[in-house]
C-alpha cells in the first residue's frame, strides 16, 4: 500500500534502515525492519513486526506495547489511525 507521497510501507522501511540504492528498496519488510533495528540497537531480531516493536522500546524506555504493523507503526511515527504506509512515510529516523 501506498502512502500519501506514494511510496509503499516497505519504501519506507528501507528508508529508515539505510538500504535504498539508486530509489530502489534492497529489502523486503521483515528484512527492511530488523536491519532498521540493527541500526538502531545493534541487535537483530527474528521478525519484522518484534523489530519494530523493539525500534520503540529502545526509544521509550523499554516500554514495548507489542502492537501490530499499523499500531507500531503509528506509535512511532506519533501519529494514530494512519495506514501502514502513511505511518512509516512520518518516521524520520
Amino acid at each position: 500500500m501506498a502512502s500519501g507521497d506514494g511510496l509503499s510501507t516497505v519504501y519506507h522501511l528501507n528508508r529508515l534502515a539505510g538500504t535504498i540504492v539508486n530509489s530502489v528498496p534492497q529489502l523486503d519488510f521483515n528484512g527492511a525492519a530488523v536491519q532498521w533495528y540493527y541500526n538502531v540497537a545493534g541487535k537483530k531480531a527474528s521478525r519484522g513486526i518484534d523489530a519494530l516493536n523493539q525500534i520503540y522500546a529502545v526509544r521509550h524506555s523499554g516500554k514495548n506495547l507489542f502492537l501490530d504493523t499499523p499500531g507500531i507503526l503509528n506509535a512511532l511515527a506519533g501519529t494514530v489511525g494512519l495506514g501502514e504506509a502513511e505511518a512509516a512515510a512520518r518516521i524520520t529516523s
